[in-house]
C-alpha cells in the first residue's frame, strides 16, 4: 500500500520521505485519506450493528477531531464554493444579455460621430469641440462674405440710382417747364418723384371742399394723437401694432441718419453733437392712398430757438428724402387775437394760462384782445394792468369795439390792428387752454405763402359728468387728459388757426357778412383749401378747449342754431356717460312710481 511509504509523525500529518516530488505527495496522502475514511465509515456501521444486537445505546459519541468532524467541514466547503459560483453565475447572465443588446442595436460604423465629452469620449472631447469651433467659424466666415457681397451690390445700385436721377434732373432742367402730372412716367424714379409733386410736398392742391383734406396724425417719441380712432377710440395711445411702430421708428431713423450727416445740398454743417432720439419734438403723418406717406418731423437741442425740420416721403416704396433745412423760430412773434364779449371771469381763467405760458416762459407772443360793448370792458382793463404792472409786460394792445359780438368780425378787426409788417397771428377762443410746446407747433406749422396751420382741439367734457360732481373735480390742470372718458377730438371745429397775416390778408379773410357764432371759420377753411397752401391739419397735443355751458340763440341762422346744438350735445359727456345717465334717470323714475 501507499500508506506503508510513510512514516507517521504523530497525529494525523505524514511527513514525505526525501527525494519525494512533492506534487506526488500530496496526491498519495489524499488518496490514503479517502481509504481511511472508507475502513472507519464500514468499521462505524458494523460497530453499530454489534451494539443493536447486544443492546447497547445506538448513538456513539466520537471524540472531536475525528473522522464524522473532518467530514462535515470538508462538505461546508464545498457548499460554500457551489454558492460562490451561483452568484457569479447570476451576475454574468444579466451582464452578459446586455452587451449583446448593445452589440445588436450599436449604429453603424459610418453614422458615429466624434465622441462626445465625457466619461465614454474623453479621449475625444477635445477633438469633438475643435471640430465645432471650426464648422461655427466657417459658418461665419460664409455669412460675413455674403453680407459683403450685397453691400457690394447694393452700393453699386445705389451709385447707378444716383446717376440716373441726376441725368434726369439735368434733362428735366434742359426741357424747361415741367410736364403735367397726369402724364404716365417712363422711369420709377421719374414715377417717384411725381408722388411727391401730388403728394402737397411742395405745394398745395386745390381741393373742392373741408371733407377732401386728409388730416395728419401727430406723435411723439412715444405716442400717437390721431383722429382715426378705430376700435379702441383712444385719441392718444402707445401704437399698438408692430408694423405702425417700425414704420414711425425708421422714419425717425432716417431723419437722424439725415441730421448727423448732411448732405452738401442740404446747406447744413456738421454738428459738433450728434441728434439723437432726446432732440425729437413732434412729428407729422399722413397717408393718402393713391401717393404715399408723408413725414414731417422737427428736432431742437435743449434750450434753443433753433429747429431741425426734416420731411420724408414713402411713395409705397422705399423713404425718400424730400429735403432736410433749418428753422429759425428765436425771432417768431405770435400775434394771439382773442375776440370777446362777457365772460370776464373766464377771461381772467385765460389770463392766468397766458401769463403763465406766454409772459413767464415764452415771451415772444403779443396779446390783442378784441372786445365787444361796454359791459366787462372795465374789469377787462383792469386785468390786463395788473398783468402789465406784476410781469413788466407791454406786448398787449385791448381793442374796443361798440358793436354786436361777431367772432368774424372780432379776429378781423385784431389782424388789422397789427401795423408792424408781417407777423405769424393764433386765431384763439377765450376757453381755451394752451402750453409752451403748442407755441412752437404753431410757429414750426405755419410759413408764409407756403403752408397755414389748422389744429385739432381736444375738447374735455362736463367735469360735473366725468368725476361725479363738480366739487369733486380736480384743478384745471390735472383735468387735461387725453382720455376718451375725459374729451374727444374736435375734429368738426376750425375756429383755432396759425397763419401768417399776409396770407390771411391775400385770401380775403372772414366773411364779415356772417353774424353770431359759427360757420364763419369754415368759410376761410374752404378759402385755404381751395388755393395753393397747404394746409397741415393735424391734432395737437397741447391745445384743449375748456367745458362751458353753451347757449344756442334763437336768432342764429338755421345753419348755425344746427351746429351750435350739435357742438353742445357733443361737449356735455362720452357716450358711456351719457347711457349711465340716461339708464340712471329711468331707475329713479321708475323708482318714484
Amino acid at each position: 500500500m501507499t500508506r506503508d511509504l510513510w512514516t507517521r509523525r504523530g497525529g494525523n500529518s505524514f511527513d514525505p520521505p526525501l527525494g519525494c516530488d512533492v506534487t506526488v505527495l500530496c496526491r498519495v496522502e489524499i488518496t490514503s485519506g479517502e481509504q481511511q475514511n472508507q475502513q472507519n465509515q464500514q468499521k462505524r456501521r458494523a460497530s453499530e450493528a454489534a451494539s443493536l444486537r447486544s443492546g447497547a445505546p445506538a448513538a456513539v459519541r466520537h471524540a472531536p477531531g475525528g473522522p464524522p468532524a473532518r467530514l462535515m467541514a470538508r462538505r461546508g466547503v464545498l457548499l460554500q464554493g457551489r454558492v460562490r459560483w451561483l452568484l457569479l453565475g447570476l451576475f454574468l447572465l444579466p451582464a452578459l444579455l446586455l452587451l449583446a443588446y448593445l452589440l445588436e442595436c450599436a449604429p453603424p460604423a459610418a453614422d458615429v460621430g466624434p465622441a462626445p465629452p465625457g466619461a465614454a469620449g474623453e479621449a475625444y472631447g477635445k477633438e469633438y469641440h475643435q471640430a465645432l469651433l471650426q464648422e461655427q467659424e466657417e459658418r461665419h466666415l460664409s455669412r460675413a462674405a455674403s453680407l459683403k457681397r450685397q453691400i457690394g451690390q447694393l452700393k453699386q445700385e445705389l451709385q447707378e440710382a444716383g446717376d440716373k436721377l441726376r441725368l434726369l434732373q439735368d434733362n428735366k432742367e434742359a426741357q424747361g417747364p415741367a410736364q403735367p402730372r397726369d402724364q404716365e412716367p417712363g422711369d420709377l424714379l421719374e414715377f417717384l418723384r411725381s408722388q411727391i409733386d401730388k403728394a402737397e410736398v411742395s405745394g398745395g392742391a386745390r381741393l373742392p371742399s373741408e371733407y377732401a383734406l386728409v388730416p395728419f396724425q401727430s406723435f411723439s417719441a412715444s405716442k400717437v394723437y390721431q383722429l382715426e380712432t378705430g376700435l379702441t377710440r383712444h385719441p392718444e395711445e402707445k401704437p399698438v401694432r408692430k408694423d405702425r411702430r417700425d414704420e414711425l421708428l425708421e422714419a425717425m431713423e432716417a431723419a437722424l441718419d439725415i441730421l448727423n450727416n448732411p448732405d452738401e445740398e442740404d446747406g447744413a454743417r456738421q454738428e459738433d453733437h450728434a441728434y439723437g432720439e432726446a432732440h425729437f419734438t413732434e412729428g407729422l403723418y399722413r397717408t393718402e392712398r393713391d401717393k404715399g406717406t408723408l413725414y414731417e418731423l422737427f428736432f431742437t437741442k435743449e434750450a434753443s430757438g433753433s429747429f431741425r425740420h426734416v420731411t420724408l416721403f414713402r411713395p409705397f416704396g422705399p423713404l425718400m428724402k424730400v429735403r432736410s433745412a433749418a428753422v429759425e423760430t428765436g425771432a417768431m412773434v405770435i400775434n394771439l387775437i382773442v375776440p370777446l364779449a362777457g365772460r370776464v371771469d373766464t377771461f381772467s381763467q385765460f389770463l392766468h394760462n397766458f401769463r403763465e405760458v406766454c409772459v413767464q416762459r415764452d415771451r415772444r407772443v403779443h396779446l390783442t384782445v378784441v372786445y365787444f360793448g361796454p359791459d366787462g370792458l372795465q374789469e377787462v382793463t383792469a386785468s390786463l394792468e395788473k398783468m402789465a404792472r406784476e410781469e413788466s409786460f407791454s406786448n398787449y394792445t385791448l381793442v374796443p369795439v361798440d358793436e354786436e359780438f361777431s367772432r368774424g368780425r372780432g379776429l378781423d378787426i385784431g389782424a388789422h390792428a397789427w401795423k408792424r409788417g408781417d407777423v405769424l397771428m393764433f386765431f384763439c377762443d377765450v376757453d381755451i387752454h394752451f402750453t409752451l410746446d403748442f407755441l412752437n407747433s404753431c410757429r414750426l406749422h405755419a410759413a408764409p405763402g407756403k403752408k397755414v396751420f389748422y389744429p385739432v382741439v381736444f375738447s374735455l367734457y362736463n367735469p360735473a359728468i366725468v368725476y361725479g360732481n363738480m366739487e369733486l373735480a380736480p384743478p384745471t390742470e390735472l383735468q387735461l387728459v387725453h382720455k376718451k372718458d375725459a374729451g374727444f377730438w374736435r375734429d368738426f371745429g376750425f375756429g383755432m388757426t396759425c397763419q401768417y397775416r399776409s396770407d390771411f390778408l391775400n385770401i380775403g379773410g372772414f366773411d364779415l357778412e356772417v353774424k353770431g357764432w359759427g360757420v364763419e371759420d369754415v368759410h376761410l377753411y374752404r378759402k385755404y383749401l381751395r388755393s395753393e397752401l397747404v394746409v397741415t391739419r393735424a391734432p395737437a397735443c397741447g391745445l384743449f378747449h375748456l367745458w362751458h355751458e353753451k347757449r344756442c340763440a334763437d336768432e342764429l341762422t338755421p345753419e348755425q342754431y344746427r351746429m351750435c346744438i350739435q357742438s353742445k350735445a357733443m361737449n356735455e359727456a362720452s357716450h358711456s356717460h351719457l347711457g349711465m345717465l340716461e339708464k340712471c334717470s329711468t331707475a329713479e323714475e321708475s323708482v318714484r312710481k
